[in-house]
């Protein structure tokens, strides 16, 4: 191969790879991206609704009012929720969290078996008892009324729910506290 046939082959693929490199540049600037001011995408979210379509300020009738129409029974079915991490029986055994056999109208911390937390054992030192206004506002969110407290549970939304547990705890005892006034 002599050296005029060498330049005409070179040539030519220079020529190509010239060619496809201008091609790119000149479809870049033909489709060019637009890119987003902000990167990422706004996702669209319904505002939630509360349960009974009141507003989120709605007063809240107290709990003795609230107890008059509770149920035992309707207690025991909210107690589901509860029974991963307590049981209610008499002498049943500490789980996750304490035994509440006899939790109405007994004092903060009172299982002697179980090892609470600091939040909690504060409490008990302070004379904390389980009134019914006291668990109605622990179960309305128990990390906020016990600062420091193992629980992990979120609470219970409903005032009526609340109610039908304090309801079906107040009767897991031998003396039942007196209904409140």
């Amino acid at each position: 191969m002599d050296t005029m046939e060498f330049n005409k082959i070179a040539g030519a693929v220079l020529g190509a790879l010239l060619f496809v490199v201008g091609l790119n540049i000149l479809a870049g600037g033909i489709f060019s991206p637009s890119l987003p001011a902000k990167p990422g995408f706004v996702v669209a979210v319904a505002e939630a609704k509360s349960d009974a379509g009141a507003p989120k300020d709605a007063p809240v009738a107290p709990i003795a009012d609230r107890m008059k129409a509770a149920t035992a029974d309707a207690g025991a079915k909210v107690f589901g929720n509860c029974k991963a991490c307590h049981n209610a029986a008499d002498g049943g055994p500490n789980q996750t969290g304490p035994n509440l056999y006899g939790v109405v109208g007994g004092p903060a911390a009172h299982m002697a078996t179980f090892t609470y937390s600091d939040g909690m054992m504060a409490r008990a030192k302070s004379g904390g008892m389980w009134t019914y206004d006291e668990l109605d506002k622990f179960l309305t969110n128990p990390k906020a009324y016990v600062p420091g407290t193992k629980m992990g549970f979120a609470g219970l939304a409903k005032p009526e729910d609340r109610a039908a547990v304090i309801m079906y705890l107040r009767d897991q005892a031998k003396t039942p506290m007196p209904m409140p006034n």
